[in-house]
């Protein structure tokens, strides 16, 4: 009855919260999700490339590579997007932190 509804938004809240504290793995984690629309998520290039950029910012190889391949599907546009809602996320969850 919900019940995969409710698991992918357990796993969700999970991967944001790991998100927030900087797990390269959760970010990247969230690209995919954005980038093919699995997890309940819809495709979306600009959310999955601010993923990747912060999980490759947290070091993640793959997250660099991901980033580069759906950035040759973006706009200059939708790529400025995607890095402004980066920094405005980085800013976000740093003021948490502290």
């Amino acid at each position: 009855m919900g019940n995969s509804y409710q698991s992918a938004a357990l796993l969700t809240d999970n991967r944001l919260a790991m998100a927030a504290m900087g797990d390269a793995a959760a970010l990247y984690d969230l690209g995919i999700a954005c980038s093919s629309g699995t997890g309940g998520y819809d495709v979306d290039l600009i959310a999955a490339h601010k993923w990747f950029n912060l999980a490759a910012l947290s070091g993640s190889v793959e997250a660099q590579e991901c980033r580069a391949e759906i950035a040759d599907e973006m706009t200059a546009r939708e790529i400025a997007e995607a890095q402004r809602q980066a920094r405005a996320w980085l800013a976000l969850n740093q003021r948490r932190a502290a």
